[in-house]
């Protein structure tokens, strides 16, 4: 599964590295970076479908100045499929112009999460997508085994599922969702007869990560948070720093709707949550301070600049339980071909003579 996959991204190397679309962090710049490096990068969900539009035309122009004589260059080229993935948030984000930004740029994959009716709004998008690009690829992230069982019976079948454990950071199951060791298992077993490539989200940040997912079956891995400390990551200076200071996400993190409702983000379908590097808002709500003044504070924090993140501030962090294992920041290339470099030496160890 893992070299068929392969086969529709031919720049890529193994192990397949993808970098997650994370909202408004995985711009343009970061997205290539991935690609270029050997791996596929998506450009996350903007604040507006239409943030999509910018960020592909943003994007060509980017890959207008390859290297001509690339592999990823090649494929643009031969194809015209931008060699980066698009994500969008079904709950949120608007088909139409979805589709017509996917119809102008035709990006080679478009990453589909979170439906607020349920699985049968994955068929319209994956319908509507594949009418306007047939070669776009659709990738589809669940989080729980009756979501994969889910995808079994929708008509529109996907291209690529993401089984994302419940260590991830960002939206993911906020009380049905399970660590990816015990979950991507049950879900592999489930999917087996489908012959659809699973990849492996959640907790991943290094190539002691990637080398396990491997062996758990995957054809790849996704990772985000990782991504948030490359250098290309649209991201505040404060924010990316405490991606990097945090340790133990067991104590550090929490998955908590408080920080989307600070910032005004409201109407996440029921049974999602982000996951964020607490702070002081998180810490005076568990001591009962009320949100009226919690909010005051979160808005003065903001105009703070940099100091409004970090165990004194007040800011949203969104970030996975692995933030103890992401030490540095570096460019995305450097970030991918240390995973793999890693991961292979991990798997190679693995020899019967060693075990």
């Amino acid at each position: 599964m893992a070299t068929k996959l392969l086969s529709r991204y031919p720049w890529a190397s193994s192990p397949f590295i993808v970098g997650a679309p994370m909202r408004v962090m995985s711009g343009p710049a970061l997205a290539l970076g991935v690609s270029t490096a050997g791996g596929l990068g998506f450009i996350g969900p903007g604040v507006k479908t239409q943030n999509t539009h910018v960020d592909l035309e943003e994007t060509l122009a980017l890959m207008r100045k390859q290297d001509r004589a690339s592999a990823l260059h090649s494929h643009f080229s031969s194809t015209s499929l931008l060699p980066v993935g698009v994500g969008f948030q079904l709950w949120g984000d608007d088909i139409d112009v979805a589709a017509a930004a996917i119809q102008k740029f035709k990006p080679c994959a478009a990453w589909l999460f979170a439906p607020r009716e349920g699985p049968q709004e994955y068929d319209a998008w994956s319908r509507r997508i594949r009418e306007v690009s047939p070669q776009t690829q659709i990738w589809i992230q669940i989080g729980t085994l009756r979501e994969a069982k889910q995808l079994l019976q929708i008509s529109e079948k996907p291209d690529v599922v993401v089984v994302q454990g419940a260590e991830s950071g960002g939206h993911g199951r906020s009380e049905d969702g399970m660590g990816i060791m015990t979950l991507f298992p049950e879900v592999a077993d489930a999917m087996q007869s489908s012959q659809i490539p699973l990849l492996a989200a959640g907790g991943i940040a290094d190539g002691r990560g990637v080398a396990a997912a491997l062996c758990l079956g995957a054809s790849g891995v996704a990772m985000g948070s990782r991504f948030l400390a490359a250098t290309e990551a649209r991201i505040s200076k404060g924010y990316q720093d405490e991606v990097v200071r945090a340790t133990d996400g067991a104590a550090s993190t929490k998955r908590t709707l408080l920080y989307n409702h600070l910032r005004g983000t409201f109407g996440w379908p029921s049974g999602y949550s982000p996951r964020t590097i607490i702070n002081k808002s998180f810490i005076e709500h568990q001591a009962g301070t009320s949100f009226e003044e919690l909010k005051t504070r979160h808005d003065e924090a903001s105009k703070m600049g940099d100091a409004g993140w970090g165990p004194e501030g007040r800011l949203a962090t969104y970030a996975g339980a692995s933030v103890g294992l992401i030490p540095d920041v570096r460019p995305a290339d450097s970030i991918v071909q240390g995973l793999q470099k890693d991961a292979l030496e991990r798997l190679k160890s693995l020899t019967p003579s060693r075990l």
